[in-house]
């Protein structure tokens, strides 16, 4: 998991930028995406790449929404995105560690249970048994004796 935070000057607002890449064992292990809703808060607007003084998340504003973090499925082994974050005067987002904490644990929750799940290669054969045999030669014998004669 590798993520990065980047702001212009001004009014922008904040994105978040991350990606989430599966080992080979871990794809060999059909692991589902894993979802969760973390703590980091959609802001109003998100689709704004800015957010003027007293509007949105600077004026009286409490969220609402929460973004989901997903990682990727075995299929595609990696997912990338991009997330709006609230525009805030001292830059600080702890709560991005955080809810990449919470998918780790999430996903190694995940990924623990697949690795229970233990492999098998189970193969089995049966042979006909003594009843079905002694049953069968009165039958054979003949069958045998017949072609013995015959032209």
């Amino acid at each position: 998991m590798t993520w990065k935070i980047t702001k212009k000057r001004g009014n922008f607002r904040p994105v978040l930028h991350y990606t989430l890449t599966l080992t080979e064992y871990e794809r060999d292990l059909a692991l589902p995406a894993v979802r969760i809703q973390s703590p980091i808060p959609k802001p109003p607007d998100a689709g704004w790449a800015h957010c003027w003084p007293g509007q949105n998340e600077r004026g009286d504003w409490r969220p609402s929404e929460f973004h989901l973090l997903m990682t990727p499925s075995h299929k595609t082994g990696e997912a990338s995105d991009s997330l709006r974050l609230p525009w805030r005067a001292d830059n600080a987002y702890p709560e991005v560690e955080r809810a990449f904490a919470m998918l780790r644990e999430a996903f190694e929750a995940a990924l623990a249970q697949a690795v229970d799940s233990a492999p098998l290669d189970l193969a089995g054969s049966l042979e006909t048994s003594e009843a079905a045999r002694r049953h069968m030669a009165p039958a054979l014998a003949a069958q045998r004796l017949l072609r013995a004669v015959r032209p």
